[in-house]
């Protein structure tokens, strides 16, 4: 039994140790405390459209678009004339009128990239993102809305648990029988 106590003893130890030298919060993703406060800024130098653009600009980032402690979008900066964001009719389903920002945070209800739904709000991720969101779970991650100040007719979705966003488009509200704007 002493052994045992022993042993336990010890693997908490270790296991102290790993947190504090990890900084207790983690840099992209790991939950609430990491939602960024309010969207990107308006982009005023864009970064040139890439086809293949590597996001990870740090050990241990994602290659997607994310934010580093709830502070930085990284990626969002190729600015208005980007052509993956480019809408020949945008806001055609209307404006989505539930909250955005850090203090609505959505339970997704289902679907996939090409479309999913929360809250009876619909949405679809833009073709050029699809890639980042692998590892979404779309009938459990909470995510949060944001406007993209810089591609009309998009918004930003922030999947909390894995701190990474991609640009979506509003689909309608379904009421039970038809998609209402």
């Amino acid at each position: 039994m002493k052994k045992l106590i022993g042993l336990l003893v010890i693997c908490f130890m270790f296991s102290l140790s790993a947190v504090a030298q990890r900084g207790g919060q983690p840099e992209v993703g790991g939950g609430r405390q990491n939602i960024p406060a309010h969207g990107p800024a308006r982009v005023t130098t864009p970064h040139p459209a890439e086809e293949h653009r590597n996001f990870s600009e740090k050990e241990g980032h994602p290659n997607a678009p994310h934010v580093d402690r709830g502070k930085t979008w990284v990626g969002h900066d190729t600015g208005p004339n980007d052509p993956h964001y480019h809408l020949d009719h945008p806001w055609e389903h209307g404006h989505f009128t539930g909250g955005i920002g850090r203090g609505h945070v959505w339970h997704l209800g289902g679907g996939g990239p090409g479309r999913f739904w929360f809250g009876g709000f619909y949405f679809s991720v833009a073709p050029y993102d699809v890639g980042f969101c692998d590892g979404w779970l779309w009938d459990s991650d909470d995510i949060v809305i944001y406007d993209d100040p810089d591609h009309v007719g998009w918004y930003l979705a922030y999947n909390v648990r894995l701190g990474v966003y991609a640009h979506v488009m509003y689909l309608g509200r379904w009421n039970g029988e038809i998609y209402v704007n």
